[in-house]
């Protein structure tokens, strides 16, 4: 088990002389965080097979696409400077356990092709071509799925400042000021946000700037902080890929919600019913000379529509037709909570 930093050892290491103030994050350029995303493959690819990536035509595309990608690595000079810090298996040293190339009749160049890879722009040991379109028929699923980025996680030196924040939250979410939301899809991360993954609270802390990875999609490299004093700088897609694994994972709201109302719908607003009001058809003498003012109001997580398919045989709509007089959608809010309070509010009201 992880040992975490407590405020504790904060003050004792700034008693004996140590400073515990974290190092300054280095801003990477787009080009150094494609580099360092493809080295974290290779990283992911060592610590399942227990092995160093190696050519042949016996090894499948991957492996050969990652194996030339570290002999690249290990060639250029900027590459391993950056990656040095990185690299705690000593993956970028020279090593004579396989050829750089297999012992066949293909140049650079041609194994290049052959694996992919412009040759044009070889130096750039991050510019790969899309593999799908090559004719290894023996890739499995496993195989052709993108690679998950690592991140560890380390001790989070300056919690202090964080810590309050997640006792917030928590208080929140106790009071009801803030609520849950199951987690989406893919759905938007932005800095700020707050979810629940594996158990702990996720602060998105900070986020990079957007570049392009070999898969040629834009991602961002993340400043991750958990509750328990930890942080981690994965990549943007490598949380959505952990949030969308995580079946228990949850979004947490921001008690900041704007209006109950609102005609914009947010690209990842999670929609969670509907309110409806309702006016009965009855023919009951009292009905009929108070229709205008009396009504139901409730809230539904299904269609409204079908919801009063069959009031006339429902007491609660005093067994007769209703006229749907108006209906609101529902985004990133329990249902059930709302109709209590809407109920709650009309009760009160009717006293005053």
């Amino acid at each position: 088990m992880a040992k975490h930093t407590t405020d504790a050892d904060l003050d004792l290491l700034a008693e004996l002389g140590v400073d515990a103030e974290p190092a300054p994050k280095v801003k990477r350029s787009p080009r150094e965080e494609r580099i360092i995303a493809g080295f974290e493959e290779i990283e992911r690819f060592v610590e399942e097979q227990g092995r160093r990536p190696q050519h042949g035509e016996d090894r499948d595309i991957f492996e050969r696409l990652y194996a030339v990608r570290l002999d690249r690595l290990r060639e250029s000079e900027e590459c391993r400077e950056l990656l040095k810090p990185l690299d705690s298996r000593g993956l970028l040293e020279a090593v004579t356990e396989t050829p750089l190339f297999p012992d066949e009749d293909l140049d650079d160049e041609a194994l290049l092709a052959e694996l992919g890879i412009d040759a044009a722009t070889e130096n750039d040991v991050t510019q790969l071509t899309h593999v799908r379109s090559l004719r290894d028929k023996r890739r499995s699923r496993q195989e052709i799925k993108a690679a998950e980025e690592i991140a560890q996680r380390t001790p989070c030196q300056d919690f202090k400042q964080f810590k309050p924040r997640f006792q917030q939250v928590q208080q929140d979410l106790d009071n009801g000021l803030r609520q849950t939301l199951k987690y989406q899809d893919n759905a938007a991360v932005n800095p700020g946000d707050l979810f629940i993954l594996d158990g702990h609270k996720v602060l998105v802390a900070d986020m990079g700037e957007p570049f392009v990875s070999d898969y040629g999609r834009q991602d961002r490299r993340l400043r991750v902080v958990y509750d328990n004093a930890t942080e981690s700088d994965l990549l943007l897609r490598s949380l959505q890929r952990a949030l969308n694994k995580d079946k228990t994972s949850r979004r947490i709201t921001t008690p900041d919600l704007g209006p109950l109302f609102s005609q914009m719908e947010a690209a990842d607003d999670v929609q969670t019913g509907y309110i409806y009001v309702l006016r009965s058809q009855s023919d009951d003498p009292f009905i009929a000379e108070h229709r205008s003012v009396i009504h139901k109001i409730g809230v539904t997580g299904g269609d409204v529509k079908q919801r009063i398919a069959h009031a006339k045989k429902d007491p609660t709509y005093l067994l007769a037709d209703v006229e749907i007089v108006s209906k609101f959608k529902l985004a990133n809010i329990n249902r059930k909570k709302l109709e209590a309070l809407l109920h709650k509010f009309l009760t009160a009201l009717a006293w005053m």
